[in-house]
């Protein structure tokens, strides 16, 4: 019998330990899980998480609530079911907590949790979801932003109708600037409110009803007073930039602005002992790319200290310390998202790095946290080999506490990612960027390569984990995928490196960077292939503009004409005034001479566009424009369009799955 088991135990051993692993294949999509929203208690010895799955049969990302101890004991979940339930938030007091969910019907509720015995009451039941939520000191109370409607009004007034009469649906009158955004469609008349609720449930009590929108609330020490962040220029729709922080009096609902300079100011956080408040900003110099500020201000005499003034990059996500002698936050350096620690003299300490991993489709930088009272940190854990896990940080050093994808991926051969640094051909200065190669990749091969270019053009690829990526390389491609100039996460100057000049020099870093590449000795250079989304969607089109080297290129969701683009996108005041400081017809030559449209016709490279017919950020139109150029210059072209898709395509896993098929059937038609 012994013999009989040790022969079964070594037949099927090369099978447990991983000599039939396969490389990943398209549907896999479907089975790639990952942490968000991280929560930790006050205390520090629990940690809600968001864990986030597919349905492979629905179509459709969902979400369940976990809950696992901080030393990783006792992982579980504490909701189930084919739904979406996430944003918890602990009371102050850790007993309880609040989060969002569509268990009940399509619509969002709020939602309570009772710690000890696990049992959930709805809070809400309004037509509209709430958005923000805090609790008050004392948690007998809940302030949240919500949608408040409000008719739009239209000046043509149709006759009435004949009784029985079946007319068409009376015509849409606009008369305003923004009137439709991506992934929210043509905008409804209403904004966004401030509301309180007792956490016994009830009807909330509206406490603002003006003509602008209102960002998350933040409790005084006292529960008397809240602080939020909102533009009340006037000419909001002309200044999409200059937000203030406000003060409202609860009671009298009086509102009284504490910031006032020409710039955004936001997110403020107020101390442990209620005497001072933090916040970010900055002064507005119509720069294409602007880093804001840590400032902190004391609440008896409004009196604001910078803090960051010698930190050279972005802030995000600040949490004050209990102690109250300085703030947490996170920042993007070099393709990887840091936690820091930033005393009130401006020290800096970093805590902790590799926090990402929520951008599953495309290598982009995306991470957060929280931490408790104690400083214990809980964070988004995110590397080249997996999407993001729970990580938790104290005193002792880091941990892992999660394993989302190993079921999968313990099965399945990823590429190996490398990064690599070149310098520019245009003015040597250093440009980052990561090689990923194909499993079971042999050097002494050659293998056809691809260029994967970010969008943003202001945004920073990393160190992180993405389903797309992988699925070129395991198609046999190597993949080079990098930050030039004009990425976020190397400080201010080199994002404005393309400032009033995008897209321009991002061709030779990008080009130097695929000659470094050839230069490892593995690369076909016959067979070089390029694409893109959104910002990359332009460069993949100018680089097609440019150069004949690549057989094929793939333009994803791009801008090709600037002119049309500014008037016809979700963001005509921000993008004239910020990326060009003029409006198309007071500087028609720059807008065509920055635009692909304007080299169409060097253009001999097989090209593909591919674009979600809802999106509203780099509008179809784009597309079709440069197809139909193609098509008039005798190029070989074909248009993608995936319905119901918005700028951010993968709004369902198919979509992704989409993205990905069409691009490799376009590579694979023209490889030699």
């Amino acid at each position: 019998m012994r013999l009989l088991v040790l022969f079964i135990f070594l037949l099927v051993t090369p099978l447990v330990f991983g000599q039939t692993k396969t490389n990943l294949e398209l549907t896999d999509i479907f089975n790639m899980e990952y942490v968000s929203d991280p929560q930790i208690s006050p205390d520090g010895n629990q940690i809600l998480y968001v864990r986030n799955f597919k349905d492979i049969m629905t179509d459709r990302n969902l979400s369940n609530i976990w809950l696992v101890n901080s030393d990783g004991s006792k992982n579980r979940p504490i909701t189930t079911g084919n739904q979406n339930d996430f944003y918890p938030r602990w009371s102050h007091q850790g007993d309880k907590i609040i989060f969002k969910s569509n268990r009940q019907d399509a619509r969002m509720k709020l939602f309570v949790m009772w710690m000890d015995s696990k049992e959930i009451a709805p809070l809400t039941n309004s037509p509209k979801a709430p958005g923000a939520v805090s609790w008050s000191p004392d948690d007998r109370y809940l302030a949240f932003t919500m949608f408040v409607p409000k008719p739009n009004e239209s000046i043509i007034k149709m006759p009435t109708k004949p009784e029985g009469a079946k007319w068409n649906t009376p015509p849409t009158y606009i008369d305003k600037l923004n009137y439709r955004g991506d992934g929210q469609g043509y905008i409804k008349g209403g904004n966004t409110q401030l509301f309180t609720l007792s956490i016994d449930g009830g009807t909330p009590k509206q406490l603002t009803s003006t003509d602008f929108d209102h960002g998350a609330a933040e409790w005084s020490k006292d529960g008397r007073k809240l602080y939020f962040s909102a533009n009340f220029n006037p000419d909001e729709a002309f200044e999409p930039n200059d937000s203030e922080i406000y003060e409202l009096t609860l009671g009298d609902n009086a509102i009284n602005a504490l910031t006032d300079r020409y710039g955004p100011d936001d997110s403020p956080k107020i101390s442990p002992d209620g005497s001072k408040m933090a916040y970010i900003g900055l002064d507005d110099k119509l720069l294409g790319y602007q880093q804001n500020q840590l400032y902190v201000r004391a609440i008896s005499d409004g009196t604001a200290t910078l803090l960051s003034a010698d930190f050279d990059r972005n802030i995000s996500n600040i949490q004050w310390a209990n102690d109250g002698k300085g703030l947490f936050f996170q920042y993007d350096d070099k393709g990887e998202t840091k936690i820091a620690h930033m005393s009130l003299s401006g020290k800096i300490n970093d805590q902790v790095g590799n926090v990402g991993g929520l951008s599953l489709g495309r290598p982009y930088n995306a991470g957060t946290f929280t931490v408790s009272k104690t400083g214990a940190i809980a964070y988004t854990l995110g590397t080249t080999a997996h999407p993001a896990d729970l990580g938790v940080h104290t005193k002792k050093g880091s941990k892992r506490l999660t394993l989302v994808n190993d079921d999968l991926f313990s099965a399945k051969n990823l590429g190996n990612v490398e990064q690599l640094w070149w310098k520019s051909s245009y003015d040597q200065i250093d440009i980052q960027g990561w090689v990923v190669t194909p499993p079971n990749f042999d050097s002494s091969k050659k293998y056809p390569f691809i260029l994967e270019i970010h969008g943003g053009p202001f945004s920073s690829y990393g160190s992180v984990y993405s389903a797309e990526i992988q699925a070129f390389a395991a198609a046999g491609y190597v993949v080079l995928y990098a930050n030039p100039r004009g990425s976020t996460s190397y400080g201010q100057d080199f994002g404005n490196l393309i400032h009033h000049d995008y897209p321009n020099h991002d061709y030779d870093d990008l080009m130097s960077g695929v000659d470094a590449v050839i230069e490892k000795g593995y690369i076909d250079s016959d067979n070089l292939f390029v694409t893109g989304g959104s910002g990359g969607g332009v460069l993949t089109a100018w680089i097609v503009g440019k150069t004949d080297r690549f057989r094929a290129a793939v333009v994803a969701k791009p801008v090709i004409n600037w002119a049309s683009f500014v008037l016809y996108a979700d963001g005509a005041a921000f993008f004239s005034k910020y990326w060009f400081g003029k409006k198309p017809w007071e500087d028609p030559e720059s807008y065509f001479k920055r635009s692909p449209l304007n080299y169409v016709a060097n253009v001999t490279t097989p090209t593909m566009l591919l674009t979600g017919e809802e999106d509203y950020r780099t509008p179809i139109a784009e597309s079709e424009q440069f197809y139909t150029a193609l098509k008039l210059e005798g190029v070989e072209t074909a248009m993608v369009r995936i319905p119901g898709a918005s700028h951010g395509i993968a709004n369902r896993p198919s979509n992704l799955i989409a993205k990905i098929a069409a691009i490799l059937a376009w590579f694979e038609k023209y490889e030699e």
